[in-house]
């Protein structure tokens, strides 16, 4: 066999070509397609109605990264409510925009309730769920034209749990009549789709502008969602919100979100993502933002956080230091990010290496802008620590974890203080 002439490319496909949609509070914007990055959003699951545990939990969303988060909009007293949240959440510095999720009955809460339409940036529409018959087109025609009155973008967001029926069966009614029907699988991503794209074109007819809308068809398997949304990019350049829904509790939702979008996103597929994992009782809500993080920083898309390489362990490392540590030094990390974004441009580009043993150890920490190898068992207890590629230190005793914390922390102020930003550019 003879090695190839031409080098091995590495690297997503180039993005598909979308509508750059404006997403916006106060002074603040951020971009949904057009050339902007792919944007991570969440959602809350506390009741709207109560506004400071909604404003807190959504502050706790923006501070892991949620660069939009998403609220209940479906009572009264929840429409009564948002702007109450809005109002609390400027007090407390926190500007991510709010997106109002709105079931069956949107088009009365934005008509009685006009501070609530006001304070969001962006409404999210179930065509499926905005009524039945006759009133479906007049129910979708009044929340549309509130957005088109306060200058809203909106997502439609079609939801196979959810279908509008009535499409449903026209579609159905044209497959009989091919002369080789299609299979139902088939004619159900056909409706996903169509439903999309053809609810989109009458907001369009109302008057809301295409560089205000968002299209998701959400489904709950891997193989469905994949093959939906690379239907639907062909079809549209609307921009692209990707998501599996319901995707599921712990380890089973992350591995089918991840699986589901790292396929679209690698063909340039997909302008926003949102995973929606199901929390453990108690557990903290802000676990999907740090996976869709992951997501799109693994894939080489985006940079958040510095990135933590530790080996897995073998049996040379039957100590549990090196794992304590480097869950330590990750979670570290992640806490300084909400600040260090703001002082040390491009430290999230950094990799920290946490390595057990003298196998790769030495090997994977000089790779790493920090590393350290731990002592395997029977090694001497002594860890080098690398800086750029060179040895510089050599931590032994029980505050190696304090030492190495404070040669990460001494590395990002040399390397991406603002003083060092401001004398590169």
């Amino acid at each position: 066999m003879t090695s190839s002439n031409t080098p091995i490319a590495s690297g997503p496909l180039p993005r598909r070509k979308s509508r750059a949609v404006a997403v916006s509070h106060g002074a603040r914007t951020v971009w949904v397609g057009g050339d902007a990055p792919v944007l991570v959003q969440s959602m809350t699951n506390t009741d709207t109605a109560d506004a400071i545990a909604t404003a807190i939990q959504v502050k706790d969303l923006a501070r892991a990264g949620s660069e939009v988060v998403r609220i209940t909009v479906n009572t009264p007293e929840a429409a009564a409510a948002v702007p109450a949240i809005r109002e609390q959440l400027d007090k407390m510095g926190v500007d991510v925009p709010l997106v109002g999720d709105f079931h069956y009955n949107g088009h009365l809460l934005l008509r009685d309730f006009p501070e609530c339409a006001k304070a969001l940036s962006k409404y999210r529409i179930n065509p499926g769920n905005v009524g039945q018959g006759a009133k479906r087109d007049s129910q979708f025609a009044q929340m549309i034209e509130a957005a088109i009155q306060y200058d809203k973008p909106v997502r439609i967001g079609v939801n196979w749990g959810s279908l509008d029926q009535s499409l449903l069966a026209r579609i159905m009614d044209e497959n009989a009549a091919r002369a080789q029907p299609w299979s139902a699988q088939a004619v159900m991503y056909e409706a996903l789709v169509t439903s999309a794209i053809e609810n989109a074109q009458r907001a369009e007819q109302l008057g809301l502008a295409g560089d205000k809308i968002i299209l998701s068809c959400k489904v709950s398997g891997v193989q469905d969602l994949i093959a939906v949304y690379r239907e639907l990019a062909k079809r549209c350049d609307y921009a692209l919100h990707l998501g599996l829904t319901e995707a599921g509790m712990g380890s089973k939702g992350i591995v089918a979100s991840t699986a589901a979008l790292s396929v679209l996103l690698q063909e340039g597929i997909g302008d926003t993502i949102r995973i929606s994992l199901t929390p453990e009782p108690g557990g903290d809500r802000t676990k999907e933002v740090v996976v869709a993080q992951e997501i799109l920083q693994t894939m080489g898309l985006r940079k958040f956080a510095p990135m933590v390489i530790a080996c897995p362990g073998c049996g040379r490392t039957t100590s549990t230091v090196f794992q304590e540590l480097a869950d330590n030094i990750q979670t570290f990390l992640r806490e300084q990010m909400p600040e260090w974004k703001k002082s040390y441009p491009g430290v999230e580009a950094m990799n920290v290496a946490v390595m057990g043993c003298i196998v790769n150890g030495p090997g994977e920490s000089k790779h790493a802008n920090i590393g350290i190898s731990l002592p395997g068992t029977g090694e001497s207890p002594a860890a080098p620590v690398f800086v750029d590629g060179q040895k510089v230190a050599t931590l032994r005793g029980e505050r190696i974890v304090e030492e190495f914390q404070q040669i990460v922390l001494d590395y990002v102020k040399k390397n991406y203080g603002q003083e060092t930003a401001e004398s590169l550019s």
